[in-house]
C-alpha cells in the first residue's frame, strides 16, 4: 500500500514542478511583447513631443510632425548601412511643405555616397535604384506613422483642409525631389559613355577623311 501510494503521488511531483517552468515561459513572451508595444509607444511619444506644446491644428506643428516622423524612418532604413541616426534631426524655423520637403529631401540623398561606399562592386545603375527605393521606403513609413496620428488626433480632416493639404504636399514635393535625384545622378553616369561614343565617332570620321 505504501509503495503504491509513493507512485501515485510521483507524477504529481512532476507537474507540480513543471507548471512554473511553464508561467516563466509565458510570462517572458508577455515581457518580450511588452517590451516590443513600450519601444513602439516611446518612439510615437518623441515624434509628438515637438508638436503637442502648442495646438497639433496649426500648420507647423503639423509639418514638424512629419518631419520628425519622416527623419526616424529613414534613420531606421538607413541604419544597416550607415549606422544610427545618419539624418541630423535638427528642427528649422520654416515649416513650409517647400521647406520641409526640401530638408528631407536634400539630407536623405546627401548619403548616398556613404551608402554606395559600402557597395563598391555593385552595378552603378542598380546601386542608385537600390538607394532611392530604400529613402523612399522610409519616407513612405513615417508619413504614414505621421499621418495615422494626426488622423487619430482627429486634425486630419477633408480634402481641403490646411493640415492635410500641407502634408499631402509635401509628400509629393518629396517624391518629386527623389525623382529628379534619381533622374540627374542616371544621366550623370550616361553622360561619360555618351562622350566616349562621340569621341570614337569623330575619330572615325577623321581616318575616313
Amino acid at each position: 500500500m505504501v509503495s503504491t501510494t509513493s507512485s501515485l503521488a510521483a507524477p504529481n511531483v512532476s507537474t507540480a514542478s513543471a507548471k512554473p517552468a511553464s508561467s516563466e515561459l509565458e510570462q517572458a513572451q508577455r515581457s518580450a511583447a511588452a517590451s516590443r508595444e513600450g519601444q513602439r509607444t516611446q518612439r510615437n511619444a518623441q515624434i509628438l513631443q515637438a508638436s503637442m506644446d502648442v495646438s497639433i491644428s496649426a500648420g507647423n506643428q503639423s509639418m514638424t510632425l512629419l518631419y520628425r516622423a519622416a527623419v526616424d524612418k529613414l534613420n531606421e532604413v538607413l541604419a544597416p548601412e550607415l549606422g544610427e541616426d545618419a539624418i541630423a534631426k535638427a528642427q528649422q524655423q520654416d515649416q513650409s511643405s517647400e521647406a520641409v520637403a526640401g530638408r528631407i529631401v536634400s539630407l536623405s540623398t546627401a548619403l548616398f555616397d556613404r551608402y554606395a561606399a559600402r557597395y563598391p562592386n555593385k552595378d552603378p545603375e542598380t546601386l542608385l535604384q537600390d538607394f532611392v527605393a530604400t529613402i523612399r521606403s522610409g519616407f513612405e513609413q513615417g508619413y504614414g506613422e505621421a499621418k495615422d496620428i494626426l488622423q487619430g488626433l482627429g486634425v486630419w480632416g477633408e480634402a481641403d483642409s490646411p493640415v492635410r493639404s500641407a502634408v499631402e504636399r509635401t509628400y509629393s514635393l518629396v517624391h518629386k525631389g527623389f525623382d529628379d535625384f534619381l533622374q540627374q545622378r542616371l544621366a550623370a553616369l550616361k553622360a561619360p559613355q555618351d562622350s566616349a561614343g562621340d569621341t570614337e565617332g569623330s575619330s572615325a570620321k577623321t581616318a575616313t577623311a
